[in-house]
């Protein structure tokens, strides 16, 4: 029993053997993380459209619940740029910003997520997540971060201005332009290039200075506190607040309150589709994170229990004033260079940004939202990757349109339509490629037991026999594409007096494909030509023996394409080669 419960509460495992170093290694990480997590929590919050103590919320309690449930050693749950922003726009049009039904509805989409996710995962029903193709995820991402970026630009002119795509919010920008406040512009302006230069230009002097490269590499990451200070401590000495420029403000000295989500069946309804969406993009964020992570130490990762930690996470923050939360790239790595040990880092930055939330808040009355919008910036333009469209070009096209898409639908239409997109289009990608298997007519290579395609080897063949490689397991999207290529051949090339299916490439035989199996053997049957399997897979086997198709077969089932040809061409048996 406590092996099957430590499946499902890692901690059990983990905790077992945790010790003094770890823990001293796990203390030093959750400190720098947690100093990170300050600034990049309220940018976060306010990306969301939410009060900034709702991104410190969000990233106290569902820690805790993700350390105790999650399988990865160094990542970092909490709110993150792609997810906050698909917040703002899965709830901007039910409630108003700012307001109690706003916080409300974040709450609830943080508990649908939960539940979702949580379903998945007890289920095992993560790889469901694969459907959506890794290009695709790749152009969604780049669009959202140049809307990110661009919706994070009124505040750093220090004007007002939305939408929900990238078109609503330029013009809405640009017509209050005019409106700019001159030293919200600055700080915001100087913010960005400082940031900017601490991510190419500090390490090296560092570096230069004589500090080691972890450490160097750690307080790089950490760049944004200081421009924090720094602009907060400016706002305040100038009294910059009072000459227009916005500040973050009164953040209220409190624990994670205890909240509850809304169980009305309307908001529920509309809310259930963005929840789901959001919950994939997390989930795959998450699990790419965590995954590559745990490859540098050897380490594995379970990504159905992955799915338990998040939903448990989510669960969390719906319950503590939080908002959605996943896995961040950005604060893992700083966790995983910290030296983190394990998921108790996380607990122990729980504690920190707890500590944070009831002593330190005050300190950010003067941070102006300028610095938080620069800090986001910069952030998210990492992301952006139009390299994605040249090596799938270059690669293939289907893929190509795929991302394309994505990307202008996501730009032109919004988050909820791009990633909606998104996932249809990985899926219709999925079909299209399966839908036309690649089937290679194969011969005997010379001297040799090995068929390769006639079209790109030398090899033997007869004009009696047909044999075909197919290359795809056989379901019912491509089922009757092998159907109709096999009669084409068969009654366009006269002299066929058998056909060969070589199937070791077959996984899988669904039904659909099965009847057109079934249907390939009664008309090469009619035609007087003998239908025959080479090469099934086991699995694949035992399933056909449950048919009818074997015992109605018009031919034979051979263990190698090799015996095929031997025994149909009348070929004489090979002599095995004597013992050494």
């Amino acid at each position: 029993m406590s092996f099957r419960l430590s499946q499902y509460v890692p901690v059990l495992d983990w905790g077992r053997t945790y010790n003094r170093e770890a823990l001293s290694n796990d203390l030093v990480a959750a400190v720098i993380v947690t100093i990170m997590l300050i600034p990049q929590s309220l940018a976060y919050a306010l990306l969301a459209g939410l009060p900034p103590e709702a991104g410190i919320y969000a990233s106290i309690v569902p820690i805790i619940f993700y350390a105790i449930f999650g399988t990865s050693r160094a990542l970092a749950v909490g709110p993150v740029a792609v997810v906050s922003l698909m917040t703002a726009a899965a709830i901007g049009n039910i409630a108003e910003t700012g307001t109690m039904g706003y916080a409300l509805a974040a709450l609830t989409l943080a508990f649908l997520s939960g539940a979702f996710l949580l379903f998945l995962g007890v289920f095992r029903l993560g790889f469901l997540a694969n459907f959506l193709s890794h290009p695709v995820i790749a152009g969604f991402i780049t669009a959202s971060g140049i809307l990110i970026a661009s919706s994070q630009l009124k505040h750093i002119f220090g004007v007002s201005a939305g939408g929900d795509n990238l078109l609503e919010v330029l013009e809405t920008l640009i017509a209050h332009l005019g409106n700019t406040n001159p030293i919200t512009l600055a700080i915001g302006v100087s913010a960005t290039a400082f940031l900017f230069w601490v991510r190419k230009g500090l390490k090296p002097l560092l570096r230069k200075a004589g500090l080691g490269p972890k450490l160097a590499d750690i307080l790089t990451k950490a760049g944004p506190v200081a421009a924090v200070l720094v602009t907060t401590l400016l706002t305040w000495g100038l009294g910059l607040a009072d000459r227009g420029v916005s500040v973050v403000g009164s953040v209220p000295q409190s624990l994670p309150p205890l909240t509850m989500p809304s169980f009305s069946p309307e908001l529920l309804k509309q809310l259930l589709i963005p929840a789901m969406l959001i919950s994939v993009i997390g989930f795959v964020e998450s699990i790419s994170v965590a995954q590559t992570l745990a490859a540098k130490k050897r380490q594995r990762i379970n990504p159905d229990q992955e799915l338990i930690g998040l939903g448990a996470a989510n669960l969390g923050a719906a319950f503590t004033g939080g908002y959605p939360v996943t896995g961040g790239f950005a604060r893992s790595v700083v966790n995983f260079d910290a030296g983190a040990e394990t998921p108790a880092a996380g607990a122990y930055t729980a504690v920190g940004l707890a500590i944070a939330a009831v002593a330190l808040t005050p300190l950010v009355y003067f941070l102006p939202k300028a610095t938080l919008a620069a800090t986001i910036i910069v952030a998210v333009l990492s992301l952006v990757d139009f390299s994605i469209l040249k090596k799938t070009w270059g690669y293939s096209r289907a893929d190509f349109f795929a991302v394309a898409a994505t990307i202008l639908l996501t730009l032109g239409f919004g988050v909820e339509t791009g990633v909606s997109a998104g996932v249809i289009l990985s899926i219709l990608l999925h079909l299209f490629k399966t839908s036309k298997p690649h089937v290679a007519e194969v011969g005997l290579v010379p001297g040799t037991q090995h068929f390769r395609n006639v079209l790109r080897h030398k090899v033997e063949t007869d004009d009696r026999i047909l044999s075909l490689r197919v290359d795809e397991s056989l379901y019912f999207v491509n089922a009757r594409f092998l159907e109709d290529m096999i009669q084409d051949r068969v009654t366009r090339d006269s002299p066929i007096r058998h056909v060969v299916l070589m199937c070791s490439a077959v996984n899988e035989v669904d039904y659909s494909a099965l009847e057109s199996l079934e249907s390939i053997n009664t008309r090469l049957r009619d035609l007087g030509v003998g239908l025959h399997l080479s090469e099934v897979k086991g699995p694949v086997m035992d399933r056909l023996r449950k048919s009818h198709l074997i015992d109605d077969l018009n031919g034979r089932v051979f263990q190698s394409q090799f015996d095929a040809w031997r025994v149909l061409t009348g070929a004489p048996r090979p002599v095995p080669a004597a013992a050494e």
